[in-house]
């Protein structure tokens, strides 16, 4: 059945794209900070393996809670890793050092540039009048912005 919530097709379309891109980030972002979690080394590993598993947890609940928005405005939600790696703008790089130090600087690079693109995001999605959306990235966007600050803290 056809979506009826008051927004043109062609702008639900438009938002499901950054949607889905925002799904590969939180994918490519997901994996590397499990890798965190399995692969951290240092006389800190047990507080880091927590504090990535931490992150990896909330991640696993924003990508459901994104893909579940894609579906809310009536389009379907990328699903394969061959898509979130052809969507994403993150890289699959990963540290050369399996040091706590090393993690924390990558994914805090990641977490910013995800911050950075959900802000230039929201003017495009503020255009077509899905304000649901709109306040959706909002929070996800203020709730990384936290996420940031304390890889931050650990790096100061």
């Amino acid at each position: 059945m056809k979506t009826n919530i008051g927004i043109k097709e062609k702008d639900t379309a438009a938002v499901t794209a950054i949607l889905n891109k925002l799904l590969a980030d939180h994918n490519v972002l997901y994996t590397k900070a499990r890798n965190a979690h399995w692969n951290v080394v240092g006389p800190d590993f047990h507080a880091q393996h927590l504090f990535f598993e931490t992150i990896y947890d909330a991640l696993a609940e924003t990508i459901d809670e994104i893909a579940e928005r894609v579906r809310s405005i009536g389009h379907y939600a990328v699903g394969s890793l061959k898509e979130f790696l052809d969507l994403t703008q993150l890289s699959e790089d990963k540290p050369t050092k399996n040091d706590s130090q090393s993690y924390i600087k990558a994914l805090l690079n990641d977490f910013e540039s995800v911050i950075i693109s959900i802000r230039g995001d929201l003017e495009k999605v503020e255009k077509t009048g899905d304000a649901g959306t709109e306040d959706f990235l909002v929070g996800i966007m203020e709730a990384h912005e936290k996420t940031a600050w304390m890889l931050r803290s650990h790096l100061a």
